[in-house]
């Protein structure tokens, strides 16, 4: 049997919540799941814009948008300086159009990640004068941090408004103003608002203000289709107040009420706007949009999301998804070489120092090729963290390989290409992109390896499950000595991973209907988890579908139809031709095959119970 963890136990309705025992009258399995996600009242479901939190929370709302106010009556030179993921061409986008039409004189900038890194740095800002020449910047999912940059802004008089959602426990930079829901002194009751959560709050405040006083305005709700796009995209926590706004976003979508830009790229996709969920922002729009800063420039991205023009919204739409597929190829490439190189120094990971592997141990046999496993070790509970580097490697796809890695693994997982490709000495710089586990606050973890070691980085940041940072090439073994030295502090309880059941269905559950209605139940999503249950089926055939995928024809007490379910990139040589039960971890999914919908689980998890 699999071993799981229950979100909720009870299996009696009048143990639910006394406010979810109406839901339970529809259906006891839909009031299970609210129960198991913290649920104690209905209004915690509330979808209307109204049940939003007031922007005047926000430390530092209001004089940011008094400034604003005043810049576009003034028709001042308003420069939106962004960021190169899909939160940031969001929020850029967003900007663009709501300025736009309350009448500024406004343009964006967004920063070659290649060329100037991440940030309002002094080089940004100088960019931004030699091409624009503005009188007020603003950012947008960034800027926090951005001291030197503020400051190089304020030297030749400009107007700095940072509005950004990253964590930071240092002063905030002495901008005109600064919203940030995480900065400290912010007492805003959400802290999951992302880049482009936090512009619509500031754009909803100002355009309230010029509606009460007569000026050109507009309803920025109107924008929420890419509020919704940057909030899944980014991986924003989906507490009440974002499930609010994705649920809006997606329903405009569904109605065709979206930017042309959205529409071309789910044409790309093949898919039907009327059919998206909210996981679709995720996994079909989000990698398409972000192809655009990791392998080229992100104004591709944002000008898709700006246009007007069907035409140039599906060019423009085909271009990023030729961006993609090539992003998709380097990510491949890496993905085989970092998964070669942690199986070759598994082997060597015997002892608590760290492993540095030279070219007889890496699948691309380049002499200058440095890579590490971090191998801390603590009661024999294993490998604390994976930490890789190539000079060969891509920085624009590090983030999603650390993704990889850090799933298959559960691991801690930080991955590091260079800056340039074409410095690759000791001093030159490399850049790293982590992503990590539960328990494992990522950014906290690399801030005390900078307060033990003030020389060892150059920059970081970032949030508890994902961060960014750059370091010399030189130091990057000392860099995998300081993180273990803060890994091997940590519980061994920590790095063993937890999978979270909502426990069985009931035989009315395996049916069409329960599947869609669950699917738009609610905004499902990172901290809303989508619901994944677990049972024991009887096998009644099964298929291996090109050498890796493993199709079950399934049968359950009470259900008068075999129910299929799905494996993908299932390991065949570890599964039991005897097996006649298994016990499965699975999700409800609609498959649509030749224009016909069937019920199929998606198989997330597997053991043999009985075999015949």
């Amino acid at each position: 049997m699999l071993n799981l963890t229950p979100r909720y136990t009870s299996t009696r309705i009048d143990e639910l919540p006394a406010a979810l025992q109406p839901f339970a009258a529809q259906s006891f399995t839909l009031a299970r799941l609210y129960a198991g996600r913290g649920i104690t009242a209905p209004d915690e479901l509330e979808t209307s814009l109204s049940g939003l939190l007031p922007a005047e929370a926000l430390h530092g709302v209001t004089e940011a948008v008094r400034l604003l106010d005043m810049a576009i009556d003034e028709r001042q030179r308003i420069l939106i300086v962004g960021d190169f993921d899909c939160d940031g061409a969001t929020s850029t986008a967003l900007m663009m159009r709501a300025l736009t039409k309350m009448g500024a004189v406004v343009d964006f900038l967004v920063p070659d990640r290649f060329k100037y890194g991440y940030g309002l740095t002094p080089e940004i800002v100088e960019l931004g004068i030699e091409t624009f020449q503005p009188d007020m910047i603003v950012t947008v999912d960034n800027g926090i941090s951005s001291h030197e940059g503020v400051a190089r802004a304020q030297a030749d008089g400009i107007t700095v408004i940072i509005t950004d959602h990253h964590l930071t426990t240092k002063e905030t930079p002495p901008a005109e103003a600064v919203v940030n829901p995480n900065q400290l002194g912010c007492d805003f009751a959400s802290k999951a608002l992302v880049g482009v959560g936090v512009a619509f709050y500031v754009l909803g405040r100002l355009a309230k203000l010029r509606r009460e006083a007569g000026k050109s305005t507009v309803q920025v709700s109107q924008y929420l289709d890419l509020v919704a796009l940057g909030t899944i995209a980014d991986v924003g926590v989906l507490d009440k107040n974002n499930r609010i706004l994705v649920h809006h976003g997606l329903s405009a979508i569904r109605q065709g009420r979206c930017c042309m830009g959205i529409l071309a790229l789910l044409e790309q996709a093949g898919r039907d706007p009327k059919q998206l969920h909210a996981q679709d922002f995720g996994f079909v729009l989000g990698p398409r949009i972000n192809a655009a800063g990791r392998m080229d420039n992100m104004r591709i991205g944002i000008e898709c999301l700006l246009t007007e023009d069907w035409s140039t919204a599906q060019r423009l739409a085909q271009e990023l998804e030729q961006l993609n597929r090539t992003r998709r190829h380097v990510e491949g490439e890496m993905r085989a070489q970092a998964d070669s190189i942690v199986q070759a120094l598994a082997s060597e990971a015997n002892s608590d120092e760290s492993v540095s592997g030279d070219s007889d141990n890496n699948a691309s046999n380049d002499d200058t090729i440095t890579q590490a496993v971090s191998t801390a070790k603590a009661s024999n509970a294993g490998a604390r963290s994976i930490i890789l580097y190539q000079d060969d490697w891509h920085q624009g796809v590090i983030g999603i390989v650390a993704g990889r890695l850090k799933e298959s693994h559960y691991l801690p997982s930080i991955v590091f290409a260079p800056a340039d490709t074409e410095q690759t000495d000791e001093d030159s710089a490399i850049k790293g992109s982590a992503r990590s586990i539960a328990g494992v606050h990522i950014r906290d973890a690399i801030e005390q390896v900078a307060e033990r070691y003030p020389d060892l980085i150059s920059h970081f940041g970032g949030h508890a499950m994902a961060a960014g940072l750059t370091l010399k090439r030189r130091n990057f073994e000392a860099f995998v000595t300081a993180f273990n030295e803060v890994m091997a502090q940590m519980d061994d309880e920590v790095f063993a991973e937890q999978k979270f059941t909502d426990g069985p269905l009931q035989a009315s559950d395996f049916s069409l209907w329960f599947a869609e209605h669950l699917a738009d139940a609610s905004i499902w999503g990172h901290g809303f988890a989508p619901p994944i249950f677990d049972d024991v089926f009887e096998v009644l055939s099964f298929k291996i579908l090109k050498d890796k995928h493993l199709k079950l024809s399934l049968r359950y007490p009470d259900v008068q139809y075999p129910i299929e379910a799905i494996c993908f990139n299932f390991d065949n040589e570890a599964w039991d031709y005897r097996a006649k039960q298994v016990h499965l971890l699975f999700q409800l999914d609609i498959n649509e095959w030749n224009g016909k919908q069937s019920l199929q689980l998606m198989v997330k998890d597997l053991a043999v119970v009985e075999q015949g």
